[in-house]
């Protein structure tokens, strides 16, 4: 058979081969793995709460006795009808098992299997990839449509609207694992009960870690030379106890990450480019991280990155100043962005 491409899966399972007798579903997201699988299986009967119609089969039984998949295969159900037999991979191999039930006839039942992370050369995968009779079906993170379509159906199921700021600040915070999406999706809903749409404070209320946010505006605010916004955020970050050294921390791991881009930029590269290549970046920051590219040069950012670094070792030596120190050097920064 012809590898299937990620892209491509959920309009095989759409419209399944009545050929196809094993469906092996592997890849990085274990959430979607359990998603796809739980589908077919409950799809591929009549009833799936019948035990007799819907078998589920712990991997390492199959593997301890790999005749076994084979005899459950060849099994007719009591009262005819098809049969659906849903195996729970582990790090034991199934190839034998699976092998020899693609050298079988299978008769009424569909097999699928999670078959978890596996390696191309994996004896399952390469199986199943080469059978004529089975598919292997990459489940990799959603991304982009994929992640957009999963927002958009879950939403709408449960009879709320999103506007369009909210949605994009919802897709930069989903898409690891569709297990956990799902729950993220979940939890929304639950806090927006009894209104229709969803708004962005809704967002940020549930999904965001508001102390990351907090400190991630005071290090904008610092290389962007803005005052106000600074003070205003550094007497919040003291106020709800964040250390000096974390806020300094913060601070040092954006003035290298600064750092590396502007040297980017100065060997040409333009700063759309560079900006793009920032993707674990907030799209919120992405306005004031490009405005930080365009203030500070590579040599001025070796000279905060020292200066961090000095008040770093400060924080610790005058424990008692240790916000003191911060929030000079964090003043400091924000004059030379300034100049």
């Amino acid at each position: 058979m012809v590898a299937i491409k990620a892209g491509d899966v959920e309009g095989v399972l759409r419209r399944p081969n009545p050929a196809i007798g094993v469906f092996l579903f592997y890849g990085p997201d274990v959430g979607l793995i359990n998603e796809r699988a739980r589908a077919l299986a409950e799809r591929s009967v009549e009833d799936p709460s019948d035990p007799f119609q819907l078998i589920r089969l712990d991997g390492d039984d199959i593997a301890s006795d790999p005749a076994r998949l084979a005899d459950e295969a060849g099994t007719m159900g009591l009262f005819g009808g098809r049969r659906a037999l849903w195996v729970k991979a582990t790090s034991r191999n199934l190839a034998p098992a699976v092998d020899l039930v693609l050298k079988g006839k299978i008769q009424d039942t569909t097999i699928v299997i999670e078959g978890g992370d596996l390696a191309k050369s994996a004896p399952l995968r390469v199986l199943c990839e080469k059978s004529q009779n089975a598919l292997a079906l990459p489940c990799y993170a959603d991304t982009g449509r994929d992640l957009g379509t999963v927002v958009d159906e879950a939403l709408k199921s449960g009879g709320f609207a999103i506007s369009r700021e909210a949605r994009t600040a919802l897709l930069a915070s989903l898409g690891g694992d569709r297990l956990a999406t799902r729950g993220e999706l979940s939890k929304l809903m639950l806090y927006a009960h009894g209104r229709r749409e969803i708004t962005l404070e809704d967002v940020d209320a549930v999904l965001s870690d508001v102390s990351s946010l907090a400190m991630d505006a005071v290090v904008d605010a610092a290389f962007a030379g803005q005052g106000t916004e600074l003070e205003t955020g550094t007497r919040r970050l003291t106020a709800e106890g964040v250390s000096a050294s974390t806020v300094l921390g913060a601070a040092l791991r954006h003035a290298l990450m600064l750092l590396t881009a502007r040297l980017s930029v100065e060997e040409g590269k333009p700063v759309s480019a560079v900006m793009e290549g920032m993707r674990s970046l907030h799209f919120r920051r992405k306005p004031l991280v490009e405005r930080h590219l365009q203030r500070w040069t590579s040599e001025t950012l070796k000279q905060a990155i020292a200066q961090i670094q000095a008040s770093l070792l400060d924080t610790r030596r005058l424990s008692d100043l240790d916000h003191v120190v911060t929030a000079k050097t964090l003043l400091d920064l924000a004059r030379a962005a300034r100049r």
